[in-house]
């Protein structure tokens, strides 16, 4: 269960580090590394591929690899998520702002 919960809270935070990019919506996954673990989720470049796998087939993000790293774009559809205007199972809701 905790397990369940974790990776619900690593999956919004790359849509919301992913939401910071204000003009492309896009970050490379050596970037989201560095910014999970400034936000309590340390793990490995692996991990970051595998939740971003998961988010793409959630139609979430996009990927694009170039010069061997994977480079994450936010969708129409991620955008609503990290901001809570729509919610996606497996993605935790954020808290509102304020």
């Amino acid at each position: 269960m905790f397990s369940d919960l974790y990776a619900q809270d690593q999956r919004l935070a790359i849509l919301r580090i992913l939401e910071q990019d204000t003009t492309a919506y896009t970050v490379n996954e050596s970037m989201l590394q560095d910014c999970m673990g400034r936000l309590g989720h340390k793990c490995s470049r692996d991990c970051v591929r595998t939740l971003l796998a998961w988010l793409k087939e959630q139609g979430l993000v996009t990927i694009e690899e170039s010069l061997g790293f994977y480079v994450a774009t936010l969708t129409s559809r991620g955008l609503d998520v990290a901001q809570g205007i729509a919610t996606a199972p497996g993605v935790k809701r954020p808290r509102p702002k304020g």
